[in-house]
């Protein structure tokens, strides 16, 4: 699976401009609904929070992966943001967080799911792939590193 598959260029957002993390989350939601992508935009955020609740899901590095799966989607969506200031996520290694790969599913996809976590996971492992996201400035050129990067692998 790539990202690339799933993620679209409209479903990033540079910068976004919440300065808290569940304001964050609500735009990054927010974007997927304008962009067709969500059945039920209350549904997915809830679920995302609910989540966040019972596990933070900023895994360090300057990285946080929400998630939720809920039926108010019919498909895997993601969506990825670069606050304009890092964001405090209750990371585990308690640095604030400066991109946020937000995704969202019907309950019956737990496969894709996963193996998108997982590849997210993998990438940002990647430190060169880390520093050229964080010179990234526009929704393409977070893009087009996430597309070179996924064919490198």
């Amino acid at each position: 699976m790539r990202l690339t598959e799933i993620l679209k260029v409209q479903n990033v957002k540079v910068p976004l401009v919440a300065p808290t993390k569940v304001e964050a989350l609500k735009e990054l939601v927010d974007l997927l609904n304008a962009n067709g992508e969500l059945l039920d935009a209350k549904r997915v955020l809830e679920a995302v929070l609910e989540r966040e609740a019972t596990r933070a899901t900023g895994i360090g590095n300057g990285l946080a992966i929400p998630h939720g799966k809920c039926s108010g989607v019919d498909h895997l969506v993601m969506a990825v943001g670069k606050p304009a200031t890092p964001i405090d996520f209750q990371s585990i290694d308690g640095r604030p967080v400066s991109i946020i790969w937000l995704l969202s599913s019907p309950p019956d996809m737990t496969g894709p799911h996963i193996h998108a976590l997982a590849r997210i996971a993998r990438l940002m492992t990647i430190d060169k792939f880390r520093a050229a996201l964080a010179t990234a400035s526009t929704p393409e050129q977070v893009f087009d590193i996430i597309v070179q990067q996924e064919k490198s692998l």
